[in-house]
């Protein structure tokens, strides 16, 4: 099993971001309180056993804008349930991410960090609606590296307006300044949503394919390994054990406001308004999957990182298709899966396996 929980709080509102994030406004007691008693009901719920929780995420939002002593009553319920090699991930902003914050935080049990750095140029920061700087960044790492923390992801974006060849060599010689200082790399190319300051604004998508492959490749010649479509690490022991999750299908309990949730094909939502969320934090809006549903999923998934996909679990079509693309070098095949050898071509495949 799996846990995810979220905290909806920032500091200021990402001009990209579709997440559900909030100001504080002193609403952290309440809201942790909420949280607690979710947790605990969700625990009964699914019948969860000590020691068999094997990742556990707290996301966001922006964890560090809260006081680490919140946490605390959260791995107090929590502690008995976490397996002994659980990799617990918390993401954090680089503004916010002070020492005795990251110091507090590891002393409670994260072995891993994630900072949403974005970019290292200060005019691409201002345009992504970033409040941090380059130095920020750096000193962020620094004392994540100073209070003992080995595993620390590093988030970016490309493929907006501002990224040219230029650009992105610039991002690629911060990188290999603090290269040593991190274990992972997530580079996610920046996606035009709904309900954002972005929204209806496609032109801040660049939409270069060859510009998003030359930057993938020069992160493979810094000696990240790809191994999801927006997911580098530097060896296989430092990938993201809960994301994997993810990808994988496998069950997890998602808590907070605006989580999700996966169990048996049943995916579970909690509400989106914090006022509801506070009032009850234990309902859920349930999903039923139809094998369709699951099928797709499957595809989509297993085509976008190295999970990549049963063949057991296509059909006859679909492995006539398969074979084609094998063919083709599209696919590769081993141990009776098939793997995507490109991730930049993987919703294509996946559509043109499901259809």
């Amino acid at each position: 099993m799996h846990f995810y929980i979220h905290i909806p709080f920032c500091e200021s509102k990402c001009n990209y971001c579709a997440f559900t994030s909030l100001k504080k406004d002193n609403y952290e007691k309440s809201y942790f309180q909420a949280l607690n008693k979710d947790i605990n009901f969700q625990l009964e719920k699914f019948n969860i056993k000590y020691n068999q929780i094997k990742t556990f995420f707290i996301g966001g939002g922006t964890p560090s804008c809260i006081d680490a002593k919140y946490y605390e009553s959260i791995f107090k319920t929590l502690h008995p349930y976490l397996s002994q090699n659980v990799e617990i991930s918390c993401e954090a902003n680089p503004n916010s991410a002070t020492l005795n914050w990251i110091k507090a935080m590891k002393n409670l049990g994260i072995n891993r960090i994630s900072f949403g750095a974005q970019s290292f140029h200060p005019k691409k920061l201002k345009f992504l609606g970033r409040i941090h700087n380059q130095d920020t960044i750096f000193k962020a790492l620094e004392n994540a590296d100073k209070a003992g923390l080995k595993n620390i992801n590093l988030d970016l974006i490309y493929d907006t307006k501002m990224d040219d060849k230029k650009m992105l060599e610039f991002e690629l010689s911060n990188l290999e300044k603090i290269k040593p200082l991190i274990t992972h790399l997530s580079a996610y190319n920046l996606t035009i949503e709904p309900k954002t300051a972005f929204a209806k604004k496609e032109n801040f998508k660049k939409n270069a394919p060859n510009l998003m492959k030359f930057f993938i490749q020069k992160l493979t010649h810094l000696g990240f390994f790809q191994y999801e479509i927006s997911n580098f690490s530097k060896n296989k022991n430092t990938m993201c054990k809960h994301n994997l999750s993810y990808w994988k299908g496998n069950n997890y309990i998602g808590c907070g406001l605006s989580a999700v949730g996966f169990y048996k094909n049943q995916r579970f939502y909690t509400a989106n308004n914090l006022k509801s969320y506070i009032e009850n934090p234990a309902f859920r809006n349930v999903e039923k999957l139809n094998s369709k549903n699951l099928e797709l999923e499957h595809l989509f998934l297993g085509l976008r990182s190295i999970v990549g996909i049963q063949e057991k679990k296509l059909d006859f079509k679909q492995k006539e298709k398969a074979l084609l693309l094998l063919k083709e070098k599209k696919l590769k095949y081993e141990k009776k899966r098939y793997f995507n050898p490109n991730f930049l071509l993987s919703d294509e495949l996946a559509l043109y396996l499901s259809s």
